[in-house]
């Protein structure tokens, strides 16, 4: 198909819920994705923190290749090995605990509120969450979501939720009532803007959260798998959560989500209670124990500590040399850049010289490269960064 008719067929035939740039998108290979006239990009994005080892990574498709021969799905009232083997190496990497797998962040958000209420036993219901968040598109997950643009057109939404400012112990302190048997939260707030929690904030957290028997539910479901420096965000915090829901990197690019509750708890979901047909099947699981082989032999982890430093590094820099750059913050790479104007034309510009980012609330550049970024692919994105920043100004 040519590109006109591949558009016109998405116009035609498939939902717009997207806003689209009129690229088509035809390979993927490490930090690289290529268009159907051949143009390389330099992927600073991929796929919205998705593929965090990179495109098409030889141990995630070696995983994929292995099993989709043998057995592609299984439901889940049978086992299988993959399931128990990449259970076994989350909570390896975490804590002592069990695994819900489901599909994506938004179902595992839908398991953490369903497991929430299950464990408050119609005594206790209320979550808190926080403004500026973001849990997911599906009725609960939007009704966890701290953002008011996401959900316009969809009332009513299920109540027992209640938004409170990010990183304000006053605020939670506030909101805690008899009702009250969850919090979740993002360590760092993606869409929300590249927020990120205080050490402060996040033991106080847990330490009313302790006290009061409410359950302290971590979302990384952007900041897990490695975007931080450490396998999952809570460490740098080391502050374990009660509940920690994980998806888009876990995948390497497959569709995964899942819940892990720690042990003391786990048994609170019960044989009925819950169930995801797709969840935790042999293909996708094979595909994400290849996601935990890369990073682990390519010592990804290193890496993003170094190059999280370099970007940072660079990128602030930049902020003293123009002055549309209002702060520069981030974790290993997951990192942010604040301006003073809208962001959306540095983001369309460095989309035609060939680098991918994205803009969220309407001001903050993210940049979020695979975990495997080298210092030459770092160099090339903040060349073509500054190239746009200088034109513009």
């Amino acid at each position: 198909m040519k590109k006109a008719d591949i558009i016109n067929s998405f116009q035609k035939c498939v939902m717009n819920t997207y806003t689209r740039e009129p690229l088509i998108m035809v390979k993927g290979k490490g930090m690289n994705v290529t268009d159907i006239h051949g143009k390389k990009y330099l992927d600073f994005f991929p796929g919205w923190g998705v593929s965090n080892v990179g495109h098409c990574h030889p141990k995630v498709m070696a995983g994929v290749r292995d099993q989709i021969s043998t057995l592609i799905h299984m439901p889940n009232n049978f086992y299988h090995p993959s399931q128990a083997k990449l259970a076994q190496e989350i909570i390896r990497c975490s804590f002592k605990g069990k695994v819900f797998f489901c599909n994506s962040g938004a179902e595992g958000n839908e398991a953490a509120i369903k497991f929430a209420r299950a464990y408050g036993q119609g005594k206790r219901h209320e979550i808190i969450t926080m403004e500026k968040s973001f849990h997911g598109r599906t009725m609960g997950a939007l009704s966890a979501t701290g953002q008011i643009q996401y959900k316009e057109g969809f009332a009513p939404l299920p109540q027992g939720f209640k938004h409170i400012p990010f990183n304000d112990i006053k605020a939670f302190k506030a909101a805690v009532n008899p009702k009250t048997v969850a919090v979740i939260l993002e360590l760092i707030q993606g869409e929300g803007g590249i927020n990120i929690a205080t050490q402060e904030y996040i033991e106080t957290l847990r330490s009313i959260c302790d006290d009061k028997d409410i359950l302290l539910i971590f979302d990384e479901v952007q900041t897990g798998m490695g975007r931080t420096g450490e396998m999952f965000a809570y460490k740098n915090y080391k502050v374990q959560p009660d509940l920690m829901i994980l998806a888009k990197g876990l995948g390497g690019g497959l569709p995964i989500g899942a819940l892990v509750a720690k042990e003391s708890i786990a048994d609170t979901f019960k044989p009925g209670m819950h169930a995801s047909t797709f969840g935790g099947s042999p293909l996708i699981c094979k595909g994400a124990l290849g996601v935990f082989k890369a990073i682990h032999t390519d010592k990804m982890l290193k890496n993003t500590k170094t190059m999280g430093q370099y970007l940072i590094k660079q990128l602030e820099e930049l902020k003293q040399k123009y002055s549309c750059i209002k702060e520069v913050r981030g974790i290993g790479l997951m990192i942010g850049v604040e301006l003073n104007s809208q962001g959306k034309k540095i983001f369309q510009d460095c989309l035609n010289e060939g680098l991918i980012i994205n803009c969220t609330q309407g001001n903050v550049l993210r940049l979020m490269p695979a975990l495997n970024v080298t210092k030459k692919q770092a160099d090339k994105a903040i060349y073509i960064l500054e190239k746009v920043i200088k034109t513009l100004s």
